[in-house]
């Protein structure tokens, strides 16, 4: 079970936001399937929540039970004071702004899921895990969870063409943006995404995780089917190993195809290898040796061998771990 609790709050009576509806709605819709159309997170979407208290009840229904993976979004204000940080309802007072983060932090480690994820887009919501005492500042998370924020402690989050901009860099992500090559989209690789994409702007995000391994947040379609990737191993022996070209690799060296040719000519089981290798050069995991393209690797005779990260994924098909 995947479960995940999406809120947006809009309707503040003194301090309206205009996109915070619209950021739940498009988590929503993101969570729910993976890329290849499969069922992913079971969402429960909740919009405009008026009282603190019901934002808190189904936080607490969020992080209960065992679920494999429990997830809570949250798009809305965010406010500091000398005490702490919160997540702020409409029936906000100067004294009781909302869900303190700290008991936000406290309810996920508490949690019997096995994964517990949390992503802010409010403002300061980078204080979210961290506890402020005598002037030292602590991070409690236990294991399992995973913080993601939009902005640090000290910084407001930005709203840019009707959504919040964390959340948009989030959503394209999501989206693929940071998939990695097995077509995994973890929350490492959300804050990476996010993290470049941000660039010169002020707000920067915020991420802290106590985990032994990323959970996936969605799936999306590889850009080379898994099927190629295994073969690596098929044809590189070992990873330091150089895989020996020649022009019968290249499809276009056949005397059916009007230009200069080279024997030996292209052979049908060579062909289907270099396109393999071609794929592979694609996601940065072979590279040719002394040229610049695959194409004049074969055509002079050359070689290829396994990149830094391809060594990586050479060791994974090798123990069958992927």
């Amino acid at each position: 079970m995947r479960k995940a609790l999406v809120v947006g709050i809009d309707n503040y009576s003194s301090c309206p936001l205009n996109c915070c509806c619209n950021d739940a709605d498009d988590m929503a819709r993101i969570l729910s399937n993976n890329g290849d159309g499969s069922a992913n997170f079971v969402v429960k979407i909740e919009k405009d929540v008026s009282k603190k208290a019901d934002l808190r009840r189904l936080i607490e229904e969020c992080f209960s039970g065992n679920s494999d993976v429990a997830l809570f979004y949250f798009s809305g204000h965010g406010h500091i004071d000398a005490v702490g940080g919160y997540l702020v309802t409409p029936d906000y007072s100067k004294y009781d702004c909302g869900v303190s983060l700290q008991d936000i932090l406290t309810i996920a480690n508490n949690s019997k899921c096995r994964n517990k994820i949390i992503i802010l887009d409010s403002c300061y919501s980078g204080f979210m895990g961290d506890i402020n005492t005598s002037g030292q500042s602590t991070t409690i998370i236990n294991e399992g969870v995973t913080i993601l924020t939009a902005s640090r402690s000290t910084e407001t989050s930005i709203e840019v063409n009707g959504h919040g901009l964390f959340t948009s860099l989030l959503i394209e992500a999501m989206e693929g943006g940071a998939a990695d090559i097995t077509g995994h989209i973890t929350p490492g690789g959300i804050y990476a995404y996010i993290d470049k994409a941000l660039g010169p702007w002020e707000q920067r995000p915020v991420f802290k995780t106590n985990v032994t391994r990323f959970t996936s947040l969605r799936n999306v379609v590889p850009r080379v089917d898994m099927a190629v990737i295994r073969k690596i191993c098929d044809y590189f022996n070992r990873e330091d190993e150089r895989l020996p070209l020649n022009p019968s690799f290249e499809p276009t060296n056949t005397p059916n195809v009007k230009h200069e040719i080279l024997e030996p000519y292209a052979d049908e089981n060579n062909v289907r290898i270099f396109s393999d290798l071609q794929k592979l050069e694609g996601i940065g995991l072979v590279a040719p040796v002394e040229e610049e393209h695959m194409y004049f690797a074969a055509m002079n005779s050359k070689s290829c061998e396994l990149t830094s990260i391809g060594k990586q994924y050479w060791r994974l098909v090798s123990k069958n771990l992927i």
